[in-house]
Formats: C-alpha cells, structure tokens, sequence
C-alpha cells in the first residue's frame, strides 16, 4: 500500500549556498573513502595484505554502503535530510580518523564497515532535497555541481594524498582529512538551523511503498544502468593508484598527478555537460531526449575506453583514462536527474535510496573481483574487459528497461 508521503516546499526555494554545501558533503564524502586507494600502495606493503585483502576492503565498504541507502531514505522520512546528512558525515569522519591509528587488516575491516553506513546517508539526503525544492530543467546543474564534488574529491585527495603520504606515510592521511571532515559541520548547522529544527514536514501526499518501487521495470533499468556505471568508476577509483604505480611504474607523485587529472577533468566534464543539459531544455528538449541522449553516449565512450585499456599498450591505456572522464561527465549527474525526473519530488529521497543501494553494490564487487583476477592473471587486461562488458549491460538497461524520462503516475499499475 502506498504510505503518506511530505510535502515539498516551492520548488527554486533552495539557495545556492545549501546546494554548494551538499556539493561540498559529497567532495568529502568521496575525499574520504578514496583515502585507502590512495595509500593501498604503502598500506599494502607495510601490513603485508594481499590484492584480494586490498579487495576486500573495498568491497566490505559496499557492503553496508549498499543497503546502507535504504536505511537512510528511512532515516530521512522520520527526522529529516538535513540531520541524516549531519549524522552521517560525523560518522564516516570519526572512522576516518581511526583509521589512521589502525594496525591490521580486520581493525580495517571494521572501520571501513562504519565508514560505509555514515556515507550512505549522502545520495539519498541529497536528492531529496534538490528534487524537493530545484525545478526540472535546473537539475541538471545542481546534480552535476554535487557530482563535480564527488569527483573532485578523489582528485584533490589523491593529488594532496600522494604529497602527503611520499613525504610522512599513510597515517597522516587518515587522520589530517577525518578532522577536517568533521569542520563542514559548522556552515551546515548554522544554514540549514531552522529546517532542521523543524523536523519531518506535514505529511499530506501518498508515495509507493517499497514494493511499489521494486515492480517498476524503470527501477530496475536505472538500477542495473547505476550499477553498470558505478563499476566503471569504483574500479578505477580503488584500483586505479596501484595500476599506475605497479603496472605502469610512476612514481607515487605522478601517480597521484595522473589520478587526480583523471577526476579533475570528470569534475569539469560533468559542470560543462550539466549546464548544456538546462540550456537544452529551456531550449524546448524534453527531460527525456536529454538525458537519454547523454546516458547513452557516455555509456559507449566508457566502454570504448575500458576496451582500450585491456588491448592498448601503456600509452593507448593512458590516452583512453584521460578520455574516461568524458563518460563520468555525461552520465553521472543524469543517474540522478533521471531517477529524481521518473520518481517526483514526493518519492526522490526512496527511489535513489533504492538505486543507489542496488547501483552501488558494484562497488562490493568491482574492488575484489578485480583483485581476484589481477592475482590470478598477473595483468589489468582481464579486468578491464570485465569492466567493458558490464558497461555495455548497463547501456542496453537504461535503452530497453527505462525507455522513457518522464515523471511517473504513481495511480497507474503498469
């Protein structure tokens, strides 16, 4: 049965600072889980783990982060987005920062399972609120701006990350990004005071259940669509350090150059694609030529570029990293925007809480699967030819399953 569901403010109610601040959450969100990454090559050595331990703690992250999204669309709908966002990133930073004093795999272990339930708060929050309160053909924009954080986060932590661990270790990684984590807490409390002492809002409207959700076949095209791309990016961003420095022998430095290139140019791709997005529709385009036109073309340059790197040589595999952002910058942003456009404001923070717990479970298998066939081949080839085919899986999900983006009739059955 459907559930009553909040009302929404006006839509445009949202000042620029609040959506700043959640682009400015999720660059933290994404700095700070990327910090094993970054330091898996000295952390490797030092505590003598394995590829597939180094897996493994990627993929465990996932494994709370995953279901972790619905808990939080519950969270949300009986406090509010703006403590579940609180909560959770003084959560994760917490972890952050112990994990700079852990000593072995499983003291790991536990703190990326804590790491992974706070970020999970983030997607969900976020959506919320812009499908509450940004009108369709601004969404664009704002998505892409928080996507543009998610990807600046793994640039400037792996950029400051190589610096600051080829110069005093990993440990200060950890604990130098968690405490300063934990400082975007004070501009978010002050801006968003009285929303958030307001608490959940009247309820008024009827949302789907659960259940309702999972029988749209447009759930499960932007499911297996997110889940697709997602493993793209969550094999590049845990594997992609020790690729450059074991595979492709640069130096800590460089590779933390090369990597941060790689998601600085994502960041940029995906504000230039996200502002051509809105113009395009106030120029008369419908929510779904655009997007869809966008999903699919990124769809077949991330698959192109995972093929290059599996048959190229070193500097075919570079070329085809520094094309992948174009990918990231055209499909990103527009996961969200899709499913905030087929959901509508009342049900956004459920539906991405549900395509993101599906979407992002790639991330409990791309790490370790990864690591799996590095340890048994002894090469990236076999993995990125997983990568290409699990893209080109993803692309025929959002052509055949999600068909049209347009704003659901929660009424109808079909």
């Amino acid at each position: 049965m459907p559930q009553p569901q909040q009302a929404t403010a006006p839509r445009g109610a949202m000042s620029a600072g609040i959506v700043a601040l959640l682009a400015l959450c999720l660059f933290i969100n994404y700095l700070d889980r990327g910090n094993l990454a970054t330091a898996a090559p000295l952390i490797k050595d030092q505590l003598r783990l394995t590829n597939t331990q180094i897996g493994a703690l990627g993929s465990v992250f996932f494994l709370v982060y995953s279901p972790g999204h619905v808990l939080s669309a519950w969270v949300i709908a009986r406090i509010n987005p703006y403590r579940t966002l609180a909560l959770g990133l003084a959560l994760w930073s917490l972890a952050t920062i112990l994990s700079g004093l852990a000593t072995g795999f499983y003291a790991l272990m536990v703190l990326r399972v804590l790491l992974g339930l706070g970020e999970s708060a983030g997607m969900p929050a976020s959506s919320k609120l812009l499908a509450q309160h940004v009108a369709p053909e601004k969404l664009g924009s704002a998505n892409a701006l928080i996507l543009a954080g998610i990807y600046m986060g793994p640039a400037v932590g792996t950029f400051l990350g190589g610096m600051l661990i080829a110069n005093f270790g990993w440990r200060p990684l950890f604990l130098v990004f968690g405490g300063l984590s934990l400082l975007w807490l004070v501009p978010w409390l002050i801006a968003t005071r009285d929303a958030s002492a307001a608490g959940p809002e009247a309820i008024h409207h009827a949302e789907p259940g659960l259940g309702g959700l999972l029988l749209r076949r447009q759930m499960w095209g932007c499911a297996i669509g997110s889940f697709s791309g997602n493993y793209l990016w969550f094999m590049l961003i845990s594997w992609l350090p020790i690729y450059l420095v074991k595979a492709q022998g640069f130096s800590l430095p460089m590779m933390g150059v090369l990597a941060g290139l790689v998601y600085m140019l994502s960041a940029g791709c995906a504000l230039l694609f996200g502002r051509v997005s809105d113009l395009w529709m106030r120029a008369g385009a419908s929510s779904h030529r655009v997007r869809m036109t966008m999903i699919v073309a990124g769809s077949v340059i991330g698959v192109g570029s995972m093929l290059a790197c599996a048959l190229g040589n070193a500097q075919v595999a570079i070329a085809a990293l520094l094309v992948f952002p174009l990918a990231n910058g055209l499909c990103g942003f527009n996961f969200y925007a899709i499913g905030q456009t087929l959901a509508g404001p009342h049900a956004a923070g459920k539906w991405v809480g549900v395509q993101n717990a599906i979407g992002s479970s790639s991330g409990i298998v791309a790490p370790i699967f990864t690591g799996m066939v590095i340890d048994r081949t002894g090469s990236f080839s076999m993995a990125f030819f997983a990568a290409a085919g699990v893209g080109l899986a993803g692309l025929l999900a959002w052509v055949f399953l999600v068909r049209r983006v347009e704003p659901i009739d929660w009424d109808r059955t079909d």
